[in-house]
């Protein structure tokens, strides 16, 4: 077996967006999270959600890829699912169904202008795991 590779974490996460610009104001004003990088010469912006980097992209432009949505929702943590969504709905973020409850933890699903699926969650019990 050869050498460990020595991953140590997650840098980013790559969302696909057809518009960078409408992507934008989406991330920094409709759910308030910090551009930290905006380079709109180079098809991209980042954002910081506290613990992990989105870097909305558009992959056509750069010749990486395809505006594939993401399909698998990344889990946006929030304090308080209900009050966050409330104050989403306010600024025009439509929920598909009703806040989840999975018994540890409560949940609220969306998507972004792309179709990218995102969405906000608060885990209330402890996690237990198996082994």
């Amino acid at each position: 077996m050869s050498a460990d590779p020595g991953i140590t974490g997650t840098d980013f996460v790559s969302v696909p967006t057809s518009d960078l610009e409408r992507s934008v104001t989406f991330y920094r004003d409709t759910l308030g999270l910090r551009c930290s990088v905006h380079m709109p010469e180079r098809n991209f912006a980042e954002f910081e959600t506290g613990n992990l980097t989105l870097n909305v992209n558009d992959p056509v432009k750069m010749g990486i890829g395809d505006l594939s949505p993401n399909r698998n929702h990344i889990a946006l943590h929030v304090d308080d699912v209900a009050a966050a969504r409330a104050a989403l709905e306010e600024r025009g973020v439509a929920f598909m169904g009703d806040v989840f409850d999975t018994g540890v933890c409560h949940m609220a699903f969306f998507a972004d202008p792309d179709g990218n699926l995102f969405m906000l969650h608060h885990r209330y019990a402890p996690r237990v795991t198996e082994g």
